[in-house]
């Protein structure tokens, strides 16, 4: 039965790979896009006229709630999905080189960023969200130190 697993993925080893770029494409899309969003909804909250409850603060919670579901959370799905694909393809990763270990963890920790951004919705739909617009600029460059990251370890696999 394992023999027909590696088989399996060793034959379909460049599916899965485009499969799992174009999943981490919508992905950080979304990381990208979420903490920008949380930038507006805070700095429009502060603005006369935009009251937590009325139909611009809705309109964000809503926005915010569909990137989320029917973006991000597919996507990092079908992105760990096929990249553990990709881990268990035989002869695809050396375990005794520091890249995919590196890589592993800031997947992870992109992973633990998204949990956190998936919190910090409810804290705008309860009123409860703490940071300004600034801190939310700032969260802006978790993913992209991330991928900076991510995408040199792949590439020049050291």
């Amino acid at each position: 039965m394992f023999e027909l697993v590696t088989d399996f993925l060793s034959d379909w080893y460049f599916w899965t790979k485009s499969l799992h770029v174009m999943s981490v494409l919508a992905w950080m899309a979304g990381l990208f896009y979420l903490p920008r969003l949380y930038v507006y909804h805070v700095e429009g909250l502060k603005k006369q006229g935009v009251k937590r409850g009325s139909d611009m603060d809705l309109l964000f919670q809503h926005q915010e709630r569909m990137l989320l579901k029917a973006i991000m959370n597919p996507a990092a799905v079908s992105t760990w999905f096929f990249g553990l694909c990709l881990v268990f393809t035989p002869g695809i990763i050396d375990w005794s080189m520091q890249w995919p270990w590196i890589k592993g963890a800031c997947v992870i920790a992109m992973t633990v960023f998204h949990l956190f951004l998936a919190r910090a919705r409810l804290k705008f739909v309860d009123g409860t969200n703490d940071l300004a617009g600034r801190q939310w600029r700032m969260m802006n460059e978790v993913p992209t130190l991330l991928m900076f990251l991510i995408v040199i370890s792949v590439i020049v696999k050291f």
